[in-house]
């Protein structure tokens, strides 16, 4: 079932790669806010913090973070080569210590922790107990006091605010100039969520280990959660 799931996001986001910034301030309502609170947590006493980016896609939450972490040493990874592909562009040339991966990041392992480990609009893709799992891996890839940022979307915590959440997304994104195509697509990828109540995803991280697990911002249903590994 994992690997079906996987094939089906890898192909959905293959097709959508080169779109896939373009798109990004149309349907994230809240797009500047979002990203940018993220980045912003990013916090590290080095000026060249090792930085993994799960679900990393195109780049776009590490570019940030990049404008504030210029030397930052970057490990991206997402299932999809196609969004990779639009990565690399992004980044080519650029004088930082970048690395690629194509792969899922469940799996991954590395013999160096990282400062801080960050993921946006991925992570909901994920079984529930995916979810707990990889927090738990991304617990053990962390160094003493490394960050964790989580911006993506949860599940109501009730059906009518499920509901709230999601018609309140229709609405402005149908606002936009998006063709309908495009909004077409962006509905059907929708069918690959499986998203989570926000408070339980905290609960996941505080039993994990992590101390300072809070969602520092909240959009309807884009939230942007923190949890720090307690320094030894």
């Amino acid at each position: 079932m994992k690997d079906q799931a996987n094939q089906q996001i890898t192909s959905k986001f293959n097709e959508i790669a080169e779109k896939y910034d373009s798109q990004r301030r149309k349907l994230i309502p809240c797009f500047d806010d979002f990203y940018q609170t993220a980045a912003s947590l990013v916090e590290a006493d080095t000026a060249s913090p090792r930085i993994l980016d799960l679900g990393a896609g195109t780049g776009l939450l590490s570019s940030f973070i990049l404008e504030k972490y210029p030397a930052a040493k970057v490990t991206l990874i997402d299932l999809s080569e196609g969004m990779l592909d639009v990565a690399r562009l992004r980044f080519e040339g650029q004088p930082f210590d970048l690395t690629i991966v194509a792969g899922d990041y469940t799996a991954f392992e590395s013999s160096e922790p990282f400062d801080c480990i960050v993921s946006a609009l991925s992570i909901h893709h994920l079984e529930d107990e995916d979810k707990q799992k990889l927090f738990h891996c991304i617990y053990r890839l962390l160094k003493p006091g490394g960050i964790f940022v989580n911006a993506d979307q949860v599940q109501g915590a009730s059906p009518y605010l499920d509901r709230l959440y999601r018609s309140d997304w229709e609405a402005k994104i149908e606002a936009t100039d998006l063709s309908p195509e495009a909004l077409k697509a962006a509905y059907e990828r929708t069918k690959l969520d499986r998203m989570a109540p926000l408070n339980q995803q905290l609960n996941w991280l505080q039993a994990c280990g992590f101390a300072d697990a809070d969602c520092i911002y909240k959009y309807y249903n884009f939230v942007v959660m923190y949890a720090r590994k307690p320094a030894d």
